[in-house]
């Protein structure tokens, strides 16, 4: 018997745009959901995008395992049959980059163009730490929504876990609590999602996905960025000459929150090209 489950049903996801567009898709950075593209998607109404909460993340699916970049690209190829994509540009924010660094590397045949936001490709142990003592940072759950915006307003700034763009982060943050049964606000996420996606994506490097790249790809760094530091930027687009890149002032790691259009522009530029 052929199985009619539909995979995509596993996912929170908006099509947005007239169907003959040009194909794009958006991967959100590390706790963040599809929605976090509305600013970008809502400059680029003639275009077809899909957007969706990926594995662990917002109101998608949240498998006790299966967190790697690979595992995460696999989500994307599965999605990807179901819709009939066979070719579309990819964007990928932080986390987001990474794993669409991965899904290209691993089926170039299905991306036109590839746009990664203000990562690297080094590994980093320590971020599995730094995530950790951040979200213990949080006193989830709330008592109310109210409760949570008061703590990130007053408190979350002076509490040092983080030392760039505090107040943008608690608005990320924020943004990710949802009202859950019993008078409770909690995380929207799965907390062991992201700490396993935090290990299994950084625990080697990517540069070797990134040399043998063989479709055009954009690299997006704010100017202000701690994430992507100058130094590896440069590398990066020294490392492969399919490699051009960009980077935006007055902008940190949020690129597409902090400078919309300037990142809209970007990308549609590339994308013409």
């Amino acid at each position: 018997m052929v199985s009619t489950t539909s995979y995509l049903e596993r996912f929170n996801y908006q099509l947005a745009g007239p169907e003959q567009g040009r194909k794009w898709i958006f991967l959100h950075g590390l706790m963040g959901y599809g929605s976090n593209w509305r600013k970008i998607i809502s400059q680029m109404p003639t275009e077809r995008t899909l957007t969706f909460d990926q594995r662990g993340h917002g109101r998608s699916w949240k498998p006790l395992t299966g967190y790697s970049s690979e595992d995460y690209a696999d989500d994307l190829f599965l999605i990807a049959q179901e819709l009939g994509w066979s070719n579309f540009i990819l964007v990928g924010h932080s986390m987001g980059g990474r794993n669409a660094l991965s899904f290209a590397h691993k089926y170039p045949e299905l991306v036109s163009k590839l746009v990664i936001e203000d990562i690297g490709p080094d590994s980093s142990p320590k971020a599995f730490d730094d995530y950790q003592n951040l979200l213990k940072s949080v006193p989830t759950p709330f008592k109310s929504k109210l409760a949570a915006k008061e703590f990130f307003l007053n408190q979350w700034p002076k509490l040092g876990v983080v030392h760039e763009n505090a107040i943008t982060l608690g608005q990320y943050l924020y943004s990710n609590l949802e009202d859950k049964s019993g008078d409770q606000v909690d995380w929207r996420f799965s907390k062991e999602a992201i700490l396993a996606s935090v290990e299994l994506g950084r625990v080697k490097n990517a540069w070797k996905e990134l040399s043998d790249l063989m479709i055009p790809a954009l690299i997006i760094r704010g100017e202000n960025s701690k994430e992507l530091s100058k130094d590896v930027f440069k590398k990066m687009l020294a490392i492969n000459s399919m490699l051009s890149g960009i980077e935006i002032t007055n902008a940190g790691h949020w690129v597409h929150a902090e400078k919309s259009k300037d990142f809209v522009q970007a990308i549609l530029e590339f994308a013409n090209r």
